[in-house]
């Protein structure tokens, strides 16, 4: 009975902890997940031609310049968009107008429901100046937080070589350095193979629903198929929000039902060939995490952080599992979130 109450008042602090410390841990969850991917690509690098004959530093330093490079290019994306949506939100609203008022004359309904009496009860009840100063302080945040990750990930990459000297000297001597490095060596290994691997599925389906989009002629394709990526760190739910967008901006722009059917067939396609065929054959055992564990992951983090907690719930879940499948003592705990007990 005490182990019990001692183990929920260490969760409940815990928690306390993480949510209070969100605008300081988020940044450096981000940039620890970050570097991982980093180091596994800068490894893959070796089997490049030119670039695989620079050394482990100058691969290193060469694919943290590319990371701060797409982060700042992120940035900018999303302030073009937000500059661009502005200025066609009026043809937008005119298509909508049109798409409301043909079906409801095809139903008998031309009176009711009009678009004016749409209007009145949706958009006419929304101040967008009132909105306008939050999603100017949310987009600052967000620019802040991209630059501690890059600031975080430069800072860990470059202390990675010193880590092994503190290891053997927090362990006391060579030989249990040695063995500690070599355990950590192995967990960094899985974990960043895993989240390689799942950066790359994720490029890949970008690309596919930003190939596809453009053949459809979807306004901003780039940013949707930017955030269709980043949503599928999310299971289950990510894929559906990332596809329900742009059938969503399709019916704005075209104001057809046809063309929003068949934006949302294809970028389903694109999903299915990437969740159903791709994932399984490249994730292997790194994945492999119960169902229930991800959904509990994914309520806890995204109750902490939102969408943040939402996206790292995955990842950081899956590395805690990796984490503890190499450490023999805690094998049983892996076992237990693992979705078949093979860790």
């Amino acid at each position: 009975m005490r182990n019990t109450t001692y183990g929920v008042a260490l969760t409940l602090m815990l928690g306390w902890l993480f949510w209070i410390g969100k605008p300081v841990l988020l940044p450096v969850l981000a940039a620890l997940i970050s570097v991982y991917i980093l180091l596994a690509a800068a490894a893959a690098m070796q089997n490049l031609p030119v670039l695989g004959r620079l050394p482990d530093w100058a691969r290193r330093t060469f694919i943290l310049l590319v990371f701060t490079l797409v982060v700042i290019l992120l940035f900018i994306l999303v302030i073009n968009n937000l500059a661009q949506v502005a200025t066609v939100l009026p043809r937008y609203e005119s298509n909508l107008e049109q798409l409301i008022t043909r079906n409801a004359s095809l139903l008998g309904i031309e009176d009711e429901p009009t678009w004016e009496n749409v209007r009145s009860v949706t958009l006419d009840q929304v101040d967008i100046r009132n909105w306008i100063a939050p999603a100017l302080l949310s987009l600052r945040g967000f620019g802040t937080t991209l630059f501690l990750v890059v600031l975080y990930a430069s800072f860990f990459i470059a202390e990675r070589g010193a880590m092994t000297r503190k290891v053997v000297m927090v362990m006391g001597g060579e030989e249990a350095g040695s063995r500690a490095i070599l355990l950590l060596s192995r967990v960094n290994d899985r974990i960043g193979q895993y989240l390689f691997v799942k950066t790359t599925l994720n490029i890949i389906l970008g690309a596919l629903s930003f190939g596809i989009m453009l053949l459809l002629g979807i306004e901003f394709a780039l940013f949707w198929a930017v955030l269709i990526a980043f949503l599928n760190y999310i299971p289950y739910i990510g894929s559906l929000i990332g596809v329900i967008f742009p059938v969503l901006l399709s019916l704005a722009q075209f104001g057809t039902l046809s063309m929003a059917g068949a934006v949302l067939v294809a970028l389903t396609a694109a999903q299915v060939f990437v969740g159903a065929y791709l994932e399984p054959r490249l994730m292997g055992r790194a994945f492999n995490l119960s169902p229930f564990v991800v959904l509990l992951a994914l309520a806890f983090w995204s109750t902490l952080w939102g969408l943040p907690g939402a996206l790292l719930a995955v990842p950081l879940t899956a590395s805690l599992v990796i984490v503890l499948a190499e450490i023999q003592s805690a094998r049983p705990i892996a076992m237990l979130l693992s979705a078949n007990g093979k860790v």
